[in-house]
């Protein structure tokens, strides 16, 4: 059953209150934040490049899923591309963009105890290295990029 929430977005009845229970419930499946950080982190703006440059091989059916569910949520907008008007460009928004330290402490979580490869390692120490001030500034691009 879908409801609206206070941003006028369909989401799904929630079963908790608790704000963990609740971002856990937007949040907590394989894909969603993986799709987040090819759009964040990643510049990967258009459904054929996250289906395609994603490493993890999400599915058609799954990738369209979980755009949706970000765009319900209010993470994502979708748009025709300027330059090409039958492609449609995903942006995050204002909230999504808010998303950047959680991606990030997840990233330095995952450098220090788990078996990253030498890529994603660079990365996670760049994001940890820089740590808050980074992350602003990370946040800051994609606001121009994203909001533009």
């Amino acid at each position: 059953m879908k409801t609206e929430n206070n941003t006028g977005h369909k989401i799904q009845k929630q079963r908790s209150p608790c704000p963990i229970n609740l971002t856990l419930e937007l949040l907590g499946d394989r894909w969603t934040l993986v799709v987040l950080r090819d759009i964040a982190l990643g510049h990967r703006r258009y459904f054929r490049e996250l289906l395609n440059e994603s490493k993890e091989g999400i599915a058609a059916n799954m990738l369209s899923n979980r755009l949706q569910l970000l765009m319900d949520y209010g993470l994502l907008t979708r748009a025709a591309d300027p330059s090409h008007k039958q492609k449609l460009r995903y942006s995050l928004t204002e909230r999504g963009i808010q998303l950047i330290p959680v991606l990030a402490q997840m990233a330095i979580w995952g450098r220090r105890h788990l078996p990253v490869d030498a890529e994603h390692d660079k990365l996670a120490g760049v994001l940890e290295k820089g740590g808050p001030k980074l992350w602003a500034q990370l946040m800051d691009e994609l606001r121009r990029t994203h909001l533009a």
